[in-house]
Parts: structure tokens; sequence; C-alpha cells
């Protein structure tokens, strides 16, 4: 039987060299190799075949999800599937990998049978988002549609990277006035920042 090749990229050493073994000892994963850093990734994907990357979000040394642009232009042969296994389970981390063509996402709630199934869907076509992420996705369209016009309209601004006074010149209204918006928004949405919120 054919071994589907698997990177790990995880910071935390007993979570990473507990997948590594749980996916080895399955019989049906070949792991490539595994990586606790974005530089230790880097070097470890440059010139590697794999059928999948798995990434955890927090790293020593940064954003995991900024090895996939990487990965995009370093890599000349055919793109691998990635998928995110994490312990961020807000709006704002979901739809930003999910922008970023990630296929499967797991939060790390679900244990690692439940893991696997979640690659092998992908493998297979298809689009895996766990229900802790697809509950807070479909929650957070319903609050979308809570949003008045003008909500709506600095809500776009500030995803477009408008600064206040850049919105309230265009608006022609104060500065003041958008923070008082944002205030509104930030309490519909459930965002907590500035930030957060430019990332949905």
């Amino acid at each position: 039987m054919k071994k589907h090749k698997l990177v790990i990229i995880e910071d935390h050493p007993i979570m990473r060299n507990g997948l590594s073994n749980y996916f080895s000892k399955t019989g049906r994963w070949q792991i490539v190799g595994t990586a606790p850093t974005l530089q230790e990734a880097k070097t470890l994907l440059t010139g590697k075949r794999t059928d999948v990357v798995l990434i955890d979000i927090q790293l020593e040394d940064g954003w995991g999800l900024d090895i996939i642009p990487w990965f995009a232009k370093q890599i000349g042969f055919a793109k691998p599937l990635m998928a995110v296994y994490t312990g961020f389970d807000d709006y704002s981390h979901v739809s930003t990998a999910m922008a970023l063509g990630v296929r499967a996402y797991i939060t790390k709630n679900q244990d690692e049978q439940e893991l696997e199934n979640a690659l092998l869907k992908a493998l297979a076509g298809e689009t895996y988002v766990d229900d802790t992420a697809l509950f807070l996705l479909d929650t957070f369209k319903n609050q979308l549609k809570l949003l008045s016009k003008r909500e709506m309209e600095i809500f776009t601004m500030v995803k477009e990277k408008y600064s206040n006074k850049q919105i309230a010149d265009k608006l022609g209204i104060s500065a003041r006035t958008v923070e008082n918006i944002l205030s509104c928004v930030y309490d519909k949405t459930g965002v907590r920042s500035r930030f957060e919120l430019e990332r949905l």
C-alpha cells in the first residue's frame, strides 16, 4: 500500500513527537520530517516532496500560516495539501487559514483519529473544517447580518486597511464617530481588536 507523505510543523515537542508516532504506526503515512519553527520548516520543505503539510499556527518564531505563501513562491513541483491542527478556534484564524488555501482545519480538541480522518478526506478532494471551527464560521456569518449599513461600510473599509481618519474623511463623519461605530462592530461580531478585524 502506498503511504501518504506527511510533514509536521509543530513547536510543542510532546505534541510533535506524539503526532509523528501516531501517523507512523498506522502504516498509512510516511513522516518526511518534522519542524518546530518556520525557519526549520523552510529548510525541511526545500527540495522535499510531500503530500500533506500539517501546520500549527503558533510557532516559536512566528505565525505558522506564513509558510503557505512562502511555499507557493519557492517550490516548483506540485503543491501539497495544507492542513492546520491548532488550538485557535476563533473566526479570524479559521477564515484566514481557509483564504490562504488550507484544505483541512482541525482544532486540538479533536483527537488523532479525527485528525487523520480529516486529512484523508482532504486528500480525497474534500475541504474539511471540524465542527468547532464550522460553528464559528456559521455564527460569524449570522453576526454580520446584524450590522447596520453604516457599520458594514466601516467594517469593509477597515478590512481594506483604511485608518479611522481616512474612513472619516471618505464618509464625511468625525473620527470619533468612526470609533463609536467600530465599538458596535466589535460588540456585534465578537472580534476583539482591529488587527483581527483586518484579517477577517
